[in-house]
């Protein structure tokens, strides 16, 4: 069966589902990096720019250049009040439009288990990067039921349905990270967990933000509306809120970094 494709065309929509995840998950994953000030770095598959005003913010970067292949994340980016001075650039994580050694540092934030060649896309990482920088990145452990979604997926599995999932979600595993690192030639290798916690006002808000993008909006959207409430109920009694108490929720990703060998 071939796998259908997660598409990402509605910034605001993202922005309120996992923008604020991202950014959580970015804080954590740029504590452990402590990146140098005065960086050149590239942000690859920058989405709506959530993890990219991070670096902005925090790292005193020389230049920041994001890319994304969707159009509508791109200009929800452009729009961000703390990323002025980035450019953006609308492209293939697998045919970055970057010289060799361009940059000193490369990231990719939640998105490498979206690619359809993860290996080829850290390859290319590794190639804009300088000898001695750093290619680094964090994605939900999806495996390990640390995705931000896990409380609807649970129950949509055990209710016969198959929740959509990125193309490449072993791409998630850590073990998967340091086999696609080491085959690029990187070195000085590092792996870290993050863990974060997002707060909801009620049970509503988690629902429809989590429900209104990504990988979930096309399976909920084709249900019928009997089945639609008896999932909902049944994710409620899972976190087990009244409607309107609040939803406090963790999730998990997995980082890892290495450095293009020194010539």
């Amino acid at each position: 069966m071939t796998q259908a494709v997660v598409k990402y065309e509605d910034g605001g929509a993202y922005e309120r589902g996992m923008g604020v995840w991202s950014q959580l998950a970015g804080q954590e994953f740029l504590d452990w990096l402590a990146p140098e000030p005065g960086q050149r770095w590239a942000d690859i598959g920058c989405g709506t720019g959530a993890f990219t005003e991070l670096l902005a913010k925090q790292c005193a970067p020389a230049e920041i250049h994001g890319l994304d292949p969707a159009e509508a994340q791109l200009d929800y980016a452009q729009q961000r009040a703390g990323i002025s001075g980035v450019t953006f650039h609308q492209g293939d994580a697998m045919a970055l439009p970057f010289e060799d050694g361009s940059f000193d540092s490369a990231v990719m934030a939640l998105v490498i288990f979206f690619v359809p060649d993860p290996s080829q896309a850290v390859a290319e990482m590794a190639r804009v990067v300088q000898p001695g920088g750093s290619v680094s990145s964090y994605v939900w452990d999806i495996h390990g039921g640390g995705s931000p979604y896990e409380p609807i997926q649970a129950e949509m599995r055990a209710v016969g349905m198959s929740p959509l999932l990125p193309p490449n979600p072993d791409a998630s595993r850590m073990i998967t990270l340091t086999t696609l690192w080491e085959a690029s030639g990187l070195d000085a290798i590092q792996s870290h967990e993050i863990k974060v916690r997002r707060n909801f006002v009620d049970f509503e808000e988690f629902w429809t933000t989590s429900t209104s993008i990504g990988s979930l909006k096309p399976t909920i959207s084709a249900l019928a509306s009997k089945d639609l409430v008896e999932l909902k109920a049944r994710v409620q009694a899972k976190l087990s809120v009244a409607d309107d108490a609040p939803v406090s929720l963790e999730a998990r990703a997995n980082a890892i970094q290495g450095r293009v060998p020194n010539l």
